[in-house]
């Protein structure tokens, strides 16, 4: 399906998180417990793709429930040059340019058009990336999980919060 994404060699920065022992598919987050014990332990969310309040997609309506169940929900959006400004937090337009932490990204793209933002994912080292439902990339899951990021494909994160009770 996407065996045609190209490879960036990484060399991981020292993380708490990231054990250079741990097999990499460990990283791969699939089952209730591992999306719950990610979800208790983010704080601040980082939305690429990210759409306006007008569109009525869940690249809006997941953010913003994030947003009322109490995450800091940073705006990345791909397009959108007038927004400035989204759950009361600056908007960036990338990834590198968030300043501080970011425990989680929160991703709204199509599967062919990721690989064109690993580079800036890699530039930040979020703990973890979120794939939205029906969202999947194999090549670039392996890719940050091999560089210690947590990654998780093909999950609503509305579901699973309102799964937890958030």
């Amino acid at each position: 399906m996407c065996s045609h994404a190209e490879a960036t060699t990484v060399t991981a920065k020292p993380d708490s998180l990231f054990d250079p022992e741990l097999d990499w598919r460990e990283r791969l987050l699939d089952t209730p417990a591992q999306l719950r014990a990610l979800l208790e332990r983010t704080r601040r969310i980082a939305v690429l793709g990210v759409k306006t309040p007008e569109s009525g997609a869940p690249a809006y309506y997941v953010p913003e429930h994030a947003h009322r169940a109490g995450y800091e929900v940073i705006p990345v959006p791909v397009y959108y040059p007038e927004m400035r400004e989204l759950f009361g937090s600056t908007a960036y337009r990338t990834l590198s340019a968030v300043p501080g932490e970011i425990d989680l990204v929160d991703v709204f793209r199509r599967p062919q058009d990721i690989p064109q933002h690993v580079d800036d994912i890699l530039a930040k080292r979020p703990r973890a990336v979120w794939l939205q439902s029906g969202i999947r990339h194999d090549t670039v899951a392996e890719q940050l999980a091999r560089a210690g990021i947590e990654v998780v494909q093909d999950r609503c994160l509305l579901v699973e919060l309102r799964r937890i009770g958030r």
